[in-house]
């Protein structure tokens, strides 16, 4: 992958074109959001990840990452996609909220600086979608980790509409785009 800011991307894309290979996906135009003021708490039952719920995470994280790559990691490669599950875990980079065996909410920080949190794999159980489950599980990740760090922050999918509304809604600043180039 190459991830970066827009305009950097592409000319770093533009000088090496001829040597890489063509990659299967392309998407310019995504959004980098950050938050650096706490939200209205959303009074969720998020709490950080344990190793007992490997098992119902690890599932859950496979769905997120094939919605968001186009890749189901857990056929790709299963055992790497459950040491990583593991070890975000284990590093206290994994956050749910789980009621009646569903998950609400769940993110995971894909970088961890003293200056922000980048969030990844921001999701919500199909059957539980479109109820207000994200954005109270949002808010509460966003106020508990703006305690300890100035800036939460991530990028989306400019076609993911949903998620961008979520985010505009518990009032993250969409600051720059992104583009992505995925191998």
């Amino acid at each position: 992958m190459i991830i970066g800011e827009e305009g950097a991307v592409t000319e770093l894309w533009d000088a090496v074109v001829d040597r890489f290979p063509q990659p299967r996906d392309d998407r310019p135009g995504q959004p980098v959001y950050v938050l650096d003021e706490a939200p209205e708490p959303g009074e969720t039952g998020l709490r950080a990840a344990t190793l007992t719920d490997l098992e119902l995470l690890l599932p859950a994280c496979a769905a997120a990452h094939r919605e968001e790559i186009g890749i189901d990691p857990l056929h790709r490669d299963p055992e790497g996609f459950r040491w990583r599950t593991r070890v975000q875990i284990e590093e206290g980079r994994s956050w749910l909220w789980v009621e009646n065996g569903t998950i609400r909410f769940k993110a995971e920080a894909s970088a961890w600086t003293p200056s922000a949190v980048q969030l990844q794999q921001v999701w919500t159980d199909p059957t539980a979608r479109g109820r207000g489950y994200a954005t109270r599980g949002m808010r509460d990740l966003c106020h508990s980790l703006l305690r300890r760090v100035p800036a939460v922050c991530l990028f989306v999918r400019p076609e993911n509409a949903p998620a961008i509304r979520l985010y505009d809604r518990i009032g993250m600043r969409h600051t720059l785009d992104y583009r992505s180039l995925l191998f």
